[in-house]
């Protein structure tokens, strides 16, 4: 599903649904790219949406350098919003080679993110550090880390069925490159390579990425998600030459983290949802100022502990 600001692309950018990749390296076996925020990397089940795959197809296409045997083929991917540096093969061969060999081959990968800070200052992070918490899945496959209480043995329904969480592992190093008033910019590399990994777990520290409607961001000054691939660094899979390709994110960022933005602009899913509210005759703002009022208040698990289904349904109805 397309979230508000692609939405908002669609109306407003000129170059939507004409995206362009730049091409950074080329060869026989492999094509490395600067993909842009926006830009899905690769298709999915079903999709005929613009990729950087599909992208990268119309240049083969064009050379004369296409075939069935010769075009690009996915050993990586980058979120829709995230920009920067990605690789792709360009024969099954090489993408079995580099796919059986990633965590070998690949020496270097970093990101650099433009973060919120913690509204609560003991969430403030260490200058550097190691993020290893589990990641788990919502129904609609976005990444998050679970609380403790989600994830707790004694974690049970009113059925007794335990509810705990299926996480996977997922490793992030980051760096504090620059801490301002209002936001910090952080660079990031990954253990594994996990769907939402950076943005899941930054989100999970108090540090949403400014510009991420998954995570509920306060700020979207850019009008994207703050995420960039900044650096891959790797040994060819077939001449062994060590190869490094680096794509600066906006000098913007770091400006913007110095200056802070103490008054931002309310973002876009902030002000659907206060609408919503707005329409049902409902405050958005209640008596505190970032609270809001949902309306029937959900029932504990002590409640439901003492009631059987029917009744559960009737009272949270009412």
């Amino acid at each position: 599903m397309a979230n508000l600001n692609t939405n908002k692309n669609a109306k407003t950018k000129k170059d939507f649904g004409h995206e362009k990749i730049e091409i950074l390296y080329s060869d026989e076996t492999i094509c490395v790219i600067n993909k842009p925020s926006g830009l899905l990397s690769v298709p999915y089940p079903g999709s005929r949406i613009r990729t950087a795959q599909s992208i990268l197809e119309e240049i083969m296409h064009k050379n004369g350098t296409f075939s069935s045997s010769h075009r690009p083929f996915a050993v990586h991917r980058l979120d829709r919003d995230t920009s920067g540096v990605m690789l792709f093969a360009l024969t099954e061969n090489a993408q079995k080679k580099i796919m059986d060999t990633w965590h070998q081959m690949v020496t270097e990968r970093l990101y650099r993110a433009v973060a919120e800070n913690p509204r609560n200052k003991k969430l403030i992070l260490p200058d550097c550090g190691l993020i290893d918490d589990g990641l788990a899945f919502n129904a609609h496959n976005v990444g998050f880390v679970p609380k403790e209480s989600e994830n707790s043995k004694n974690n049970s329904d009113s059925y007794g069925e335990n509810r705990r969480l299926k996480t996977v592992p997922a490793r992030t190093n980051y760096k504090i490159l620059q801490s301002g008033p209002t936001h910090t910019l952080f660079e990031l590399s990954l253990d594994t390579g996990k769907k939402n990994q950076i943005r899941a777990h930054l989100a999970s520290k108090g540090y949403p990425l400014a510009g991420d409607e998954n995570y509920r961001a306060r700020t979207d000054h850019f009008g994207r998600l703050c995420l960039h691939a900044r650096t891959l660094e790797f040994v060819h899979p077939f001449t062994g030459k060590k190869m490094k390709f680096e794509v600066p994110e906006p000098e913007t960022w770091l400006e913007y983290v110095k200056k802070g933005d103490p008054n931002p602009k309310t973002p876009l899913w902030i002000e659907s949802l206060k609408n919503s509210f707005d329409k049902k005759g409902e405050r958005f703002h209640g008596k505190h100022e970032n609270s809001l009022d949902l309306g029937q208040k959900r029932l504990s698990k002590k409640d439901r502990a003492h009631m059987n289904f029917i009744e559960a349904g009737k009272k949270g109805r009412k």
